[in-house]
């Protein structure tokens, strides 16, 4: 099936890293890891009608963004008629601006990409890696599209603004599936392609696919690459004083359900051309930052988050978190304080009414347990 190497990489990871857990309980390497929560690392959402409340506590609230109209977990149905990503994208490109403006070089986008639509999911449905990348596939592509019809486009000419997707498989497809010469004015090209560009150090490959690679060149025969990992013609050509270097790379999806060399020649990309504004769509950085990958096994990935990653902005960030029957949200719009919402159901004359009240809003970022016992006592107060 369509990208069955990416699957097996996910799977191998996956057993790679249950397998790195035995040893470290049984060999006693290290006393504990911090692992970040699966319910705050999974992407989703929720759907619902919302009134947004501030708390009468908070002096800055009349600042800060509301939560996008229709995520509610109570009313999981009205996602199904609402195009949501449109308003993340509409909400992260005002975020963009912001951030450009101000001079920030290395931002991040995290949001449930696959909320809304008629086939929305939440965190709760079962979902896998290929929807993920599809999800975010089309949002990048359509992101760079709206980017490239501001008036502020001009420095995007020429392909200055780069799509960089975590493989050849998912370049091919979004050269097929996104033809219109609006969204060919974007460059489209993948980690590999860039880092080997750009990086004296070359490609991080990760493990077997220097061997898959061989292979498909060897079936290809004298036609070339058989394309076993994707067509190679769907790589745009870079060219340094053309379309290169970038005024802008969207970095989609690196990592997360791939390998974790994604990570690593991510750095490699900014590093080689740091003049360039990178953002990350849904790369799981939160996994990095919060140690999910011990360091004693991931030395260069360690290395990396260290130097690299802790130095990313959030500029648009959205997440569920949950306890205990208790809903809300971790939420920043840059350059906006970070939000923790509590969601909470209402009934008024026969129909059900979901409310947002800000339950806690800070400059520094709120580490998960603390946002969640935020939630709990916010809601413990009203019963």
């Amino acid at each position: 099936g369509r990208r069955s190497s990416r699957r097996k990489q996910e799977k191998s990871q996956k057993a790679k890293i249950e397998m790195i857990k035995s040893v470290v309980f049984c060999s006693l390497i290290t006393s504990a890891y911090a692992f970040v929560s699966e319910t705050f690392c999974n992407c989703g959402g929720h759907i619902g009608w919302n009134i947004n409340r501030p708390s009468l506590s908070m002096n800055a609230v009349s600042k800060l963004s509301t939560l996008p109209d229709g995520i509610s977990v109570y009313e999981k149905s009205d996602a199904k008629y609402l195009d949501i990503q449109a308003d993340f994208r509409s909400r992260a490109q005002l975020a963009l601006e912001k951030a450009t403006a101000d001079g920030q070089k290395l931002c991040e986008f995290e949001f449930p990409p696959l909320l809304g639509g008629d086939k929305s999911k939440t965190q709760f449905d079962d979902f896998d890696n290929v929807q993920e990348l599809d999800k975010n596939k089309d949002w990048a592509v359509l992101f760079a599209a709206s980017l490239l019809g501001t008036k502020g486009s001009k420095r995007f000419e020429d392909g200055k603004l780069w799509l960089v997707f975590p493989d050849l498989k998912e370049c091919e497809l979004a050269k097929a599936e996104w033809a219109g010469q609006r969204f060919r004015a974007a460059t489209f090209t993948t980690i590999e392609a860039v880092t080997n560009f750009l990086s004296s150090e070359g490609y991080d490959a990760p493990w077997g696919s220097s061997l898959v690679s061989g292979l498909s060149k060897l079936m290809g025969g004298d036609d070339g690459d058989a394309g076993l990992l994707g067509d190679q013609r769907s790589l745009d050509k870079l060219e340094n004083g053309r379309n290169a270097p970038s005024e802008l790379a969207l970095i989609v999806q690196p990592g997360n359900g791939g390998p974790v060399e994604d990570w690593v020649n991510t750095e490699k990309i900014f590093d080689a051309s740091p003049s360039t504004q990178m953002v990350i769509i849904n790369g799981a950085l939160d996994k990095l930052r919060g140690g999910y990958y011990p360091a004693v096994f991931f030395p260069k990935l360690a290395k990396s988050v260290d130097r690299f990653f802790t130095r990313f902005e959030s500029i648009f960030y959205l997440k569920p978190i949950s306890d205990k029957g208790v809903y809300g949200w971790l939420y920043r719009v840059y350059p906006e304080p970070w939000q923790v919402v509590l969601q909470t159901a209402v009934e008024k004359k026969g129909r059900l009414e979901v409310v947002n009240e800000v339950v806690y809003s800070s400059d520094e970022r709120p580490d998960y347990n603390f946002a969640v016992a935020k939630l709990l006592t916010s809601s413990k107060s009203k019963r």
